[in-house]
Parts: structure tokens; sequence; C-alpha cells
């Protein structure tokens, strides 16, 4: 109903701005369907820079930002979320995500699982009076938030790249893998081992099986 009104007016020849009072309008926000819809009805228009939570956070994570995928809201379901994360595990670029105080804690455990213990940085209410920034391994941030940390406000989360693993020999893995299975159950252990080492799950489960006979 607003779209279609506001069209109207631009082509009457007035001007319309679209702001935001958190982050850049149109960054995994509605406002994009209204520039679609200018672009669509040959309306001209431009973008005058402003605040996007996304990059300030990449920024203020500290974590590489030379390459960097911007992935927006993961899915709200957790086998939905791992299977998003799997897809993007071995990007050699640093990682950022939109979340919602309600999941926080739930997409850091799958990233901890999916993703491993890399280092990683929770920015909440960014560009903003309580804008706060904890930075530290995924496990330590999730162990964080999970303990009942304040979790209002948006909050953008920047995870480093895959590491990059040139050799690793069955001896290292092995040994690895072997301290895993003491915290993690021999699925978890073999999930998270292949990803790290990017070996195939059916080497690593093989491995597993042997050090637990």
């Amino acid at each position: 109903i607003v779209r279609p009104k506001l069209i109207g007016e631009l082509k009457n020849g007035k001007s319309v701005a679209l702001v935001c009072d958190a982050g850049m309008p149109s960054i995994c926000d509605p406002g994009y369907k209204l520039i679609r819809d200018s672009i669509g009805a040959g309306i001209y228009v431009t973008v005058a820079p402003g605040a996007s939570a996304g990059l300030s956070g990449l920024v203020l994570s500290g974590l590489p930002t030379d390459r960097f995928l911007f992935m927006g809201y993961l899915p709200a379901k957790s086998h939905q979320r791992r299977n998003t994360l799997q897809e993007i595990s071995n990007v050699s670029a640093s990682l950022i995500f939109y979340e919602s105080p309600e999941r926080l804690t739930n997409s850091l455990k799958d990233m901890v699982f999916v993703l491993g213990d890399r280092p990683a940085a929770v920015l909440r209410e960014l560009t903003k009076l309580h804008e706060e920034v904890r930075r530290g391994s995924l496990k330590e941030l999730l162990d964080h938030y999970a303990q009942g940390a304040k979790r209002r406000g948006e909050f953008v989360v920047v995870v480093g790249p895959a590491p990059e693993i040139d050799f690793i020999s069955d001896t290292e893995i092995s040994k690895f893998l072997s301290e895993r299975l003491k915290i993690m159950s021999v699925r978890d252990a073999v999930f998270e081992v292949a990803q790290i080492t990017k070996q195939s799950r059916k080497k690593i489960y093989m491995m597993a099986i042997n050090l637990q006979t």
C-alpha cells in the first residue's frame, strides 16, 4: 500500500528519502523493495552512504577486512542454520551475520559445531548509545551469552576466515580427534575434525572407531 503511493509521489516530481535509525537502509531491510520498485518504474535512485552495522562490526571486530562475506540473518531452525554454515565453512574470508537477541546463543552454538572454535566478535547496538563489542573465540562468546549476559538490541556476529591447512599428518589428526572425543560424541567430534582438517568424514570416523577400540 505504501510503496505504490510513494512511487506515485515520485512520478509527480516529488522527492523521497529513505532513512533509518538503525544501520543502513535496505541492508537486511524491506527498504530494498522500494528501491527495486522505483528502478522498475524508471525513477532515478541514488544513495548517500550511511551507517552500516555489518561493515562497522567488521572493522571493530579486529578480524581480517580484505575479504569478507555478508550472510545477513541465518535461518531460524538449527538444522537449516547448520546446513547454511556448512556451505560456507571453507570460505577464506571473514563472515558477517546479523542476529536477534532470542536466537544469538543457539546460533553461536551452531557456529561452534560447524565452523570450529574460530576467533570472532559479537557486537551489539552498533552506532547507537549503548554500543558494545565483545571479542574472543566462538566458544568463549557462546559461554558468555549462555550464562545470561545482556542480549538486548540488534547483534552483529563476525567470524574469522577458515584456517589455511597446507598439510596435516594422520598422527596430528588422531591426536586432535582424541582430544575432541573426550568432550564430544563420536558424531560431533567426527563432524568438527573433518571440517577443520578438510578430510573426509568416512576417514575421520574410521580413525575415531580405532581410537575407541
